[in-house]
């Protein structure tokens, strides 16, 4: 191999290598919780929330954070697992770390099964779900779905699928 092709190599690797180390988690392992990006079905759109409820889990499990234009203020967090909405934060964040968990009497497979007056004042953020070390859930983006995707009018829909399929919330 000649002297340039080695320093070609040799440049890429160190180039590469400080990539792998981005978020403080190891390339292997990869970040304790992400969200994908928007998705649309019916009248609502929804984003997959990936989390490892322990730090060496292999895997993820998946939540869904479903957003209805018809309530443009807030995003709904659904557990697939236990077919449940369980809690909710603003649509558009501010930078503060604040979330409405719902009391478990009031988690339910559909929203129009819950009351406005059950989301408790949005306070501090829960742990991440199935997690026992006191890790955090981090919120979302604060993006809202793209403005083309027009989903059709609707109240607040029915419940997403059970079984963490990324198809989001069907009829």
């Amino acid at each position: 191999m000649n002297r340039s092709r080695r320093l070609l190599i040799l440049s890429t690797v160190l180039a590469v290598l400080p990539l792998l180390s981005l978020s403080g988690t190891s390339y292997a392992g990869g970040p304790r919780q992400y969200y994908s990006g928007w998705e649309h079905h019916g009248h609502y759109h929804y984003r997959n929330y990936y989390y490892k409820p322990t730090e060496d889990y292999v895997g993820y499990r998946t939540q869904y954070v479903v957003y209805y234009p018809s309530h443009p203020h807030h995003v709904y967090y659904y557990n697939p697992y236990k077919r449940r909405f369980w809690g909710r934060c603003d649509a558009h964040g501010d930078g503060t770390a604040s979330y409405s968990m719902l009391p478990a009497e009031y988690q339910k497979p559909s929203l129009a099964e819950i009351p406005e007056r059950a989301f408790p004042p949005a306070g501090e953020l829960p742990a991440i779900p199935d997690s026992k070390d006191g890790a955090k859930l981090d919120l979302p983006p604060d993006d809202t779905p793209p403005a083309g995707e027009n989903p059709q009018p609707g109240g607040r829909g029915p419940a997403p699928p059970a079984g963490g399929a990324p198809q989001g919330p069907t009829p």
